[in-house]
């Protein structure tokens, strides 16, 4: 056996050892294990600067531009997303590429002793959210890295990833999801995504409903935060699709940077990327006299930047689109997009589902924009029954617009006959499928159809 087969059979054992803990979907608001673990490991998430980003949305894609928009000025990073599309690795990310096989064995294996003391001091065993975390903020010691962005798992405050005190926080939209743990209204979550804003640090803040500004600006005052704020400080000043993405022109904390082409689509990529921007300006110091950064090097990262899973196409002949929406507030940023980049006369989506999103408001929105849906499951334990998500979608798509197939790979075969039945091959006849709905979804659909990396 071959070393690279060797770890990836022992990679296969760790995920079976993290995955039969308490998983995210099961969530026990503490930081108290947390902090008692990293501490235990000597708090190696002190060892590096850190950018830490919350929000509802757009936190996966943000922390890429500013992950690569840091790398492009020379620094060494690490980058702590979730959830993963195809590996667990993907999740833990150095210097661009996810951790190897064996850097992820080994730095579990290292790891593991740690784990048996810590579940020995509380009732709650240690989850794979902290499990994982604690990993990535070890990797990142151990490399080293020069700075760590972190994306939360869930909320802020009592967020596994806030025993890292960040110099700069930055909060995209905030909206309602996760309302069983985080409250059911907008303030309320705002008021636990806050948490993140630490003392002293910069304070970015994309434009916000203003139920949502009030705790933020609040937190921000408390700890003497430096604020900046998408629309007065930072924003984007012109925006135009072009092929694969679109041209931006963005207002920074230092200046204008004009023809910044990102290969993403839709308004909301063009707002995270003014949220990277100011980020990344904040962390070097960057605004008022001091001006703006490289603009060339800014351009060309951003040029760089990809995010799988995000309006993704992965096939021509039908075109075939990938994206992670998964609750009311991204599937309304994703269908803008669509509508906006996308020309097709015949759109078929692809929907599954978890059980604990609102899958109602989710169809509603997809609407007005597939011709035909059809209904799915993921693999996941938390994965909402195709035929419990067939009887909502009937109500809003009508019976003759609704098909049913369990299995994601009969779905993916049915919408791409579907999506043909307009006339031909799908390039030429302007049809398209959309896979969407959860993240596990876009995950092993990318996996069915072989997207890249």
């Amino acid at each position: 056996m071959s070393e690279k087969d060797k770890y990836a059979a022992l990679l296969r054992q760790v995920e079976t050892a993290i995955f039969t803990r308490r998983g995210e979907g099961h969530v026990h608001p503490s930081n108290d294990r947390m902090r008692a673990l990293v501490e235990l490991l000597g708090d190696p998430q002190r060892n590096y600067r850190a950018i830490h980003l919350t929000g509802t949305n757009g936190k996966t894609s943000t922390a890429r531009m500013v992950d690569e928009l840091l790398r492009g000025f020379g620094l060494r990073t690490g980058r702590y997303t979730s959830p993963h599309l195809s590996s667990v690795t993907e999740r833990i990310v150095v210097d661009g590429a996810p951790v190897s096989d064996r850097t992820f064995v080994e730095g579990y294996r290292e790891l593991a002793p740690y784990l048996e003391l810590i579940d020995g001091q509380f009732d709650v065993p240690l989850s794979f959210f902290e499990i994982m975390t604690a990993l990535a903020f070890s990797i990142f010691a151990d490399t080293p890295v020069d700075v760590a962005v972190v994306e939360v798992g869930m909320g802020g405050e009592w967020d596994n990833t806030n025993v890292i005190d960040a110099e700069v926080a930055v909060v995209l939209p905030v909206d309602l999801d996760h309302t069983q743990y985080l409250g059911d209204t907008v303030e309320a979550i705002a008021t636990e995504k806050a948490g993140i804003i630490k003392a002293g640090a910069s304070a970015i803040l994309a434009a916000q409903p203003e139920a949502a500004a009030a705790p933020l600006l609040r937190r921000a005052a408390a700890v003497q935060a430096q604020i900046a704020r998408e629309g007065l400080e930072f924003g984007v000043l012109e925006r135009r699709v072009a092929v694969g993405g679109q041209v931006l022109t963005l207002q920074g904390l230092g200046g204008v940077y004009d023809q910044v082409f990102v290969p993403l689509h839709g308004a909301h990529q063009a707002q995270n990327a003014a949220c990277a921007l100011a980020a990344v300006e904040a962390f070097f110091g960057a605004g008022g006299e001091s001006g703006v950064i490289d603009v060339d090097t800014v351009r060309a990262a951003f040029a760089a930047v990809r995010s799988p899973g995000r309006l993704e196409a992965v096939r021509s002949a039908p075109t075939i689109l990938l994206d992670a929406a998964h609750n009311p507030h991204g599937m309304t940023a994703s269908v803008a997009a669509v509508s906006e980049s996308f020309d097709f006369r015949r759109l078929v989506a692809v929907v599954g589902v978890l059980a604990d999103k609102d899958a109602r408001a989710i169809l509603a929105l997809l609407e007005p924009i597939a011709d035909e849906i059809v209904v799915t499951q993921n693999s996941s334990e938390r994965a909402l029954a195709a035929d419990e998500l067939a009887r909502t979608a009937v109500e809003i798509f009508g019976a003759d617009r609704v098909t049913v197939e369990p299995r994601l790979d009969d779905a993916i075969e049915t919408a791409v006959r579907l999506a043909e039945e307009d006339g031909g091959a799908g390039a030429l006849s302007g049809s398209g499928v959309l896979v969407t709905g959860s993240v596990i979804t876009a995950g092993e659909a990318r996996l069915l159809l072989g997207g890249g990396s």
